[in-house]
């Protein structure tokens, strides 16, 4: 059901609408869980580093299919606040059209350079083989991933989280049960795993584009629609390049961090990867919740709405913190025995190297939910260069302070310190440009500040 983000209380309503959201994104992550933890259970841990490998590269076409997904979302969402329908169903075939060719061209660049890729990260020979087969399969199915990608931002244009997250429930769980069929029942190894996910995938994209196509049509407007619309494709590529620069650029930084740590040997890759699984849960979950306060803003600002923006960042500032609470508890306190689901035969070094990184990381899961909060404001009214220089600044203190440190300290510790480093300044500068740009009244487009009713 569509609804409207731009009435009642704007806490109510963004508990409302990003806690289906965070539903959604924690079963999203299960499809990569799932992955590690039977590669890591039930093939061993050069599977489990392997897969872990492979999931850097795949963050680049993630980030694409993101980018997508938060242009059209964000376009979309004020043109249904501004109750101009026929534009907003305009955006939405645009997007399609416009995916669907830069999916292709993404499917052919990965094909053709995946293996270099893997190489440039310094991939181990004895999981090399592996990983390779891993993307390739996973490349196959970029059209599942961005098509539906498009189609939860397009629900969440339109005020519906919920129905992404039955989606998503359902495909999830159908995901861990078919990774176990293919590779303990069919003994398909590393390929049995991309299989699951590409099938799982599939089959959910098909019914999300159906559904939201018979949503769409369900409304009403006078005239022909464009199929597509250039002005409208500016529109959604000035947010959505810059989102995909944001992801792509972070990818590229994991890919050297993750060269990095590969220098360390494989017991330290498999107890990375196993643990940034987990800390990605969290970083995903709270990425999604500033999607949700992107669409609440855009939908306000749309219907020029702006004290409701203020009000927005610190109700999803609060919900932030609520999440991060039990997050932080469960991964300080038993993050040894999550990190045991992944390893049917951890080493010490692998075991250890997860409790590490998990134990320095989650306190500070308090100070990345400000960024992202302060993001989500930001991309909603549009301020993408303020969004980029905030995000920049996190990215490149990360990687430098990783060689940096772990040098300094000849061991991984130094590369996990670098984390909080980043998120700290990164959020310092997020909420500068959240102070100035919004809490002073100067939105973009609105050149009467706060006279025309800025927050």
């Amino acid at each position: 059901m569509n609804k409207d983000l731009t009435v009642g209380n704007p806490g109510k309503v963004l508990r409302s609408f990003c806690l289906p959201m965070f539903g959604s994104i924690v079963f999203q992550q299960l499809y990569n869980i799932a992955d590690s933890l039977v590669a890591g259970k039930f093939i061993g841990e050069n599977a489990l580093a392997a897969v872990g490998n492979s999931y850097n590269i795949t963050l680049i076409f993630i980030a694409f299919a993101f980018g997508c997904n938060i242009g059209c979302s964000v376009i979309a969402a004020q043109l249904f606040g501004a109750k101009d329908y026929k534009s907003m169903k305009s955006c939405v075939y645009t997007t399609l059209l416009a995916s669907g060719v830069l999916c292709l061209l993404l499917m052919l660049a990965g094909l053709l350079s995946c293996d270099t890729l893997l190489r440039l990260m310094k991939t181990q020979q004895e999981i090399m083989a592996d990983s390779s087969l891993y993307l390739n399969i996973y490349i196959w199915g970029l059209p599942f991933l961005f098509f539906y990608n498009i189609a939860t931002g397009i629900f969440s244009a339109l005020g519906d989280s919920k129905t992404p997250f039955l989606f998503l429930a359902v495909s999830s769980t159908a995901n861990i049960l078919v990774d176990i069929l293919f590779v303990q029942t069919f003994s398909m190894g590393i390929a049995g795993v991309a299989w699951a996910t590409f099938l799982c995938q599939g089959i959910s994209c098909i019914f999300s584009v159906a559904l939201i196509l018979k949503r769409l049509a369900n409304i009403t407007v006078s005239g022909n629609i464009p199929l597509f619309s250039w002005p409208l494709l500016k529109k959604i590529a000035a947010i959505a390049i810059p989102s995909i620069l944001q992801q792509s650029f972070i990818s590229v930084g994991n890919m050297m961090i993750q060269g990095c740590i590969n220098s360390f040997g494989v017991s330290v890759a498999a107890g990375y990867s196993a643990a940034v699984k987990l800390n990605n849960l969290v970083i995903t979950s709270f990425t999604t919740i500033g999607n949700g306060i992107s669409n609440f803003t855009a939908q306000n600002l749309g219907a020029n709405k702006l004290k409701r923006i203020r009000k927005g960042f610190r109700a999803g500032l609060k919900l932030m913190w609520c999440l991060c609470i039990p997050f932080c508890i469960v991964y300080i306190c038993l993050g040894k025995y999550l990190l045991l689901l992944f390893m049917e035969q951890s080493s010490v070094t692998a075991l250890m190297t997860g409790r590490q990184f998990l134990w320095i990381l989650s306190p500070f899961y308090f100070v990345v939910s400000a960024k992202l909060t302060a993001d989500g404001i930001l991309r909603g009214v549009g301020a993408m260069r303020q969004f980029m220089i905030a995000t920049f600044t996190d990215l490149i203190l990360r990687v430098v302070l990783s060689f940096v440190l772990a040098s300094w300290t000849n061991s991984a510790l130094g590369i996990w310190s670098s984390w909080p480093v980043g998120w700290t300044i990164g959020m310092g500068v997020s909420i500068f440009f959240y102070s100035r740009e919004l809490a002073a009244g100067y939105l973009p487009g609105n050149k009467a500040g706060k006279s025309a009713g800025a927050p």
